[in-house]
C-alpha cells in the first residue's frame, strides 16, 4: 500500500472515531469520552498490522460495531469502550491483565466473556454447537453486555460478508439465524433482529430474497395509497380530539414474508398484512395511556376490530419493556391490517430498547438506570415465561437456567444440570474417566470432588488407575448418569466381596459341624434379621458378622431339642426375598449432619418416621432432637422460621458405615517403613487413611496414623498385618 492511500486510510480512520462520538445516542461526558478515547487508542496498537479479508484496516470492525453498540443500541461508554476492544485479547498480543489493568475490572469482563464466546470449539457438529453455543450466550455471562456486544460484532460481519467464500456466508448466516437474531429479539433489539434475518435469507436463499425485495419496491406506491385511504377515514375524528400524531406504513420484513409464504403455502401477492399501520403520537408520561385507548376507540368506531387478536403490551409491556397496543381491524378494500398504537416514547423504546429510557439522565441516576436495565435484561434472558403471551410468541427462545456450561481443558463446551459436580463432569466425559476419577482442577486449582460448578468454569479430572468408586461419591455426584455407574460398580464390588464371605462362611460353618445348605442359609438370614443370602455373604465378607456371632448362631442350630419344639410351636418363616441377587441396605441407623454424627433423638408425633425414610432433625428447646419427615405437614413451617435451628439427618445401614481409628506404632527406624505401612494399608486392604504422622529419635520411630475402616474385624486385620513389618515392635488401638 502507497503512503498516501494509508494517510488517506488514517484520516478515514480518525473521522470514523469523530463520528463514533457523534452519533452515540448516550449523552457522553467528559470521562466517557477520555475511557472510549483509550481504548480506541489501544484498539488502534492492537490491530495495527491485521487486515480484514476484504483488504481493509481490521480497525474498521471494532469501529463500526462500536457504531452500532452507541447509536443502533445506544448503549454506555463501558460497552463502546468493550465493543472498540472486543477483538484485542483474542487476536493479538494484549492479555486481559492488561485490559484491567488499563480499563478497570467491567470492561475486562466484558473483554473475557467475549473471548471466551469466540474460543468454542469450532469443529464440532454445527448444530450440536449451534445449540450449546446458545445455552451458553444465556447463562455463561453475569453481564448481558456480553451478549449485546456480540449481537453487533455478528450484525456488522453479517453487513460485510460479500468478500467470504459461499460456504462460509452459508454456515454463518445459519448460524445468526438460529442464535443471534432470536437473542435479539429477547433483548427487544427489534430492529438489529430484523437485518439479521434479512440479511441471513440473502445468503442462504439469495433467489428468494432478491425476488421478494423487488417486490416490496414495486408495491411501495399501492402500500402508501393504502396509508392514505386508511387515515383519509380517521384523521377528522382524530383531529377532532386535539391529537397531535402522525400515521405511517412499516412494511413486513423480508424475512417474515418468506415465513408466511411457506407456512401458509401462498405466493407473495396472496400474503392480505405486508405492511401494519402505526399511529404515533405525542404525549406526556400522565396521559399516555389514556390517549392510547381514546385512539384505539376511534379506530374501532371506522374500522372492525378482530377481538381475538387485541394485544395490550401498555398495561403489561413485554419483558424487555416493548409497549404498544395493537389491533387488527377490516380495513379499507376489505382487506385485515394490523394498526399499532404508540406514544412517542415507546415507539423510542421499540426501536432502541431499554436505552431510551435512560437518555436523558445524569450522573449516578444515569449509571443506576443503565444497571436496571441489564439486570432486567438478564432476567428477561433467565426466566423465559415473563408473561403468558411473550412466552408463548413465535420467537420464543428455549432459555436454560436449569443447566451450567462448563469448558473442558481444551475449550470443549459440555452442559450439565445446575448443581453438578467436577465427579458428574468426569461420568459426562466418559463412564471409564468418571470411573479412574482421582481429583479435579477447577481453573487450575485443585478441588474437592464435591464442589459446585459454575457456568464458565474450566474443568480438568485427574484420573489414575488405582483409583475407584466408593460409597462417598453417590453424596457427591447428582446427576443420573454418575449415580447409576457408581452404584453398578458398588453393586459389582458387594458381590465379590459375598463371593469371598460365601466361602469364609462355608470353611467357618464346617468348624463348627455345619453344612452350607438352603436350610442352615435360610435359618442364618432369619437368624441376623437380614432380607438376601448376598446380605449375609456380604457381611460375613466384610467381617460385621464375625466368629464369636457365627459360634453363637451355631449353638442354638445345634440344639436339636430346642429347635424341635420350636418348630412344632411355629413353623419355619417364609422368606421371600431369601434369593434375589441383591444386597439390600438396612436401615437402622439414624445420623445427623456434614460429619454423620450419632445423637439423641426423638421421633416427632406429628409424622412418625420409619426407617429409610427422608428425614431432617430440628433442635426443640426442651425435647432435644425431634426428628421429622421431609414431608412432613409442619415441615414448610419449621424450614421457613426456624432454618437455623434444622440438622440434616439420614439412615444409613449401621453394617455399611464407617469410623475413624486411630493406631500408634513404634519400632527401629530403617529406610523405607513408612512405604511399606501405607502400601499395607491403602493397596492391600484399601483402606482411607485420613492423617499420618511419624517422628524419629536416635533410630526408634513412633507414628501415629488415622484410618476409616468399617468394623472391628478390618482394624483387627490391619493391626495384624501391620505387626508383620520388619522392624515395628508394637502395634495398639488409641
Amino acid at each position: 500500500m502507497t503512503q498516501i492511500t494509508l494517510e488517506e486510510e488514517n484520516k478515514l480512520i480518525a473521522q470514523q472515531y469523530k463520528e463514533l462520538l457523534r452519533i452515540s445516542y448516550q449523552n457522553l461526558t467528559d470521562d466517557d469520552k477520555k475511557l472510549i478515547r483509550s481504548a480506541f487508542e489501544v484498539a488502534v496498537d492492537a490491530h495495527k498490522d491485521q487486515r480484514r479479508k476484504s483488504g481493509e484496516a481490521y480497525i474498521f470492525h471494532p469501529i463500526s460495531v462500536a457504531k452500532i453498540v452507541a447509536s443502533e443500541i445506544g448503549l454506555d461508554a463501558v460497552s463502546i469502550a468493550s465493543a472498540l476492544l472486543h477483538d484485542v485479547v483474542e487476536d493479538t498480543a494484549y492479555t486481559l491483565d492488561d485490559i484491567d489493568r488499563i480499563f478497570g475490572e467491567t470492561v475486562a469482563r466484558i473483554v473475557d466473556g467475549l473471548t471466551k464466546i469466540s474460543h468454542l470449539k469450532k469443529d464440532m457438529n454445527i448444530s450440536q454447537q449451534a445449540e450449546n453455543f446458545r445455552k451458553m450466550l444465556l447463562t455463561l455471562n453475569d453481564d448481558v453486555r456480553v451478549i449485546i456486544i456480540k449481537i453487533a460484532d455478528r450484525y456488522h460481519n453479517m453487513l460485510t460478508m460479500d468478500s467470504m467464500p459461499e460456504h462460509k456466508q452459508v454456515k454463518i448466516s445459519s448460524e445468526t439465524l438460529y442464535i443471534y437474531a432470536p437473542l435479539a429479539h429477547r433483548i427487544g433489539l427489534y430492529n438489529i433482529k430484523t437485518e439479521l434475518e434479512d440479511l441471513s435469507l440473502k445468503y442462504t436463499e439469495p433467489e428468494v430474497y432478491h425476488d421478494i425485495k423487488s417486490k416490496i419496491e414495486e408495491s411501495k406506491e399501492e402500500q402508501q395509497a393504502y396509508i392514505d385511504a386508511f387515515s383519509g377515514i380517521i384523521d377528522n375524528s382524530l383531529e377532532k380530539e386535539g391529537l397531535n400524531y402522525i400515521i405511517k406504513g412499516r412494511m413486513k420484513s423480508i424475512f417474515s414474508m418468506r415465513r408466511k409464504m411457506k407456512a401458509q403455502n401462498v405466493t407473495f401477492d396472496e400474503i392480505y398484512d405486508k405492511f401494519a399501520i402505526r399511529i404515533i403520537y405525542k404525549s406526556d408520561a400522565k396521559n399516555e395511556k389514556f390517549l392510547a385507548w381514546k385512539i384505539y376507540s376511534i379506530v374501532t368506531d371506522h374500522f372492525t376490530p378482530n377481538p381475538v387478536r387485541l394485544r395490550d403490551w401498555i398495561s403489561s409491556p413485554k419483558s424487555t419493556g416493548y409497549e404498544a397496543l395493537h389491533i387488527t381491524v377490516m380495513g379499507p378494500k376489505g382487506k385485515w391490517v394490523e394498526v399499532q398504537i404508540r406514544s412517542e416514547r415507546m415507539h423510542e423504546i421499540a426501536e432502541k430498547g431499554y436505552a431510551a429510557h435512560f437518555k436523558y439522565k445524569h450522573g449516578d441516576q444515569k449509571e443506576q438506570g443503565i444497571e436496571v436495565w441489564l439486570n432486567k435484561l438478564q432476567e428477561a434472558l433467565e426466566n423465559a415465561n415473563t408473561n403468558a403471551v411473550d412466552f408463548v410468541e413465535e420467537f420464543k427462545l428455549n432459555l436454560y437456567s436449569k443447566e451450567i456450561f462448563v469448558f473442558t481443558p481444551k475449550g470443549e463446551l459440555k452442559s450439565l444440570p445446575k448443581g453438578a459436580t467436577p465427579l458428574d463432569f468426569a461420568f459426562n466425559i466418559h463412564t471409564e474417566v468418571g470411573m479412574r476419577t482421582r481429583g479435579a482442577k477447577v481453573n487450575g486449582k485443585l478441588v474437592p470432588l464435591n464442589t459446585t460448578l459454575s457456568s464458565g468454569d474450566q474443568v480438568e479430572i485427574i484420573t489414575s488407575d488405582q483409583a475407584k468408586p466408593n460409597q462417598n461419591w453417590l453424596d457427591y455426584a447428582t446427576t443420573a448418569r454418575a449415580r447409576a455407574k457408581i452404584k453398578s460398580v458398588l453393586r459389582e464390588e458387594k458381590k465379590s466381596i459375598a463371593e469371598e464371605g460365601k466361602e469364609i462362611l462355608r470353611r467357618k460353618l464346617k468348624s463348627q459341624k455345619i453344612s452350607l445348605n438352603e436350610d442352615s442359609i435360610n435359618k442364618m438370614v432369619v437368624y441376623f434379621k437380614l432380607k438376601t443370602s448376598l446380605d449375609l455373604f456380604y457381611r460375613v465378607g466384610m467381617g460385621s458378622i464375625d466368629n464369636q456371632m457365627l459360634k453363637d448362631f451355631a449353638s442354638s442350630y445345634s440344639n436339636a431339642f430346642i429347635s424341635f419344639f420350636k418348630n412344632r410351636m411355629r413353623k419355619s418363616p417364609v422368606l421371600e426375598d431369601i434369593n434375589k441377587e441383591e444386597i439390600t441396605s438396612k436401615y437402622d441407623l439414624l445420623v445427623f449432619g456434614k460429619e454423620e454424627e450419632k445423637l439423641d433423638y426423638k421421633f416427632a408425633q406429628c409424622c412418625n418416621s420409619i426407617p429409610g425414610d427422608e428425614v431432617f432433625g430440628f433442635v426443640s428447646v426442651s425435647e432435644g432432637i425431634k426428628v421429622h419427615k421431609k414431608n412432613c405437614p409442619n415441615a414448610i413451617s419449621l424450614q421457613s422460621n426456624y432454618a437455623y435451628r434444622i440438622i440434616s439427618a439420614k439412615w444409613v445401614d449401621s453394617s455399611q458405615e464407617e469410623f475413624k481409628a486411630d493406631i500408634q506404632m513404634t519400632g527401629i527406624d530403617n529406610l523405607g517403613l513408612v512405604s511399606e505401612i501405607t502400601e499395607i494399608i491403602s493397596d492391600n486392604m484399601h483402606v482411607n487413611m485420613r492423617n499420618l504422622n511419624f517422628s524419629t529419635d536416635g533410630g526408634t520411630f513412633t507414628g501415629k496414623i488415622t484410618v476409616v475402616v468399617k468394623n472391628q474385624t478390618i482394624l483387627k486385620k490391619l493391626t495384624d498385618n501391620l505387626k508383620q513389618i520388619n522392624g515395628i515392635d508394637k502395634v495398639v488401638r488409641l
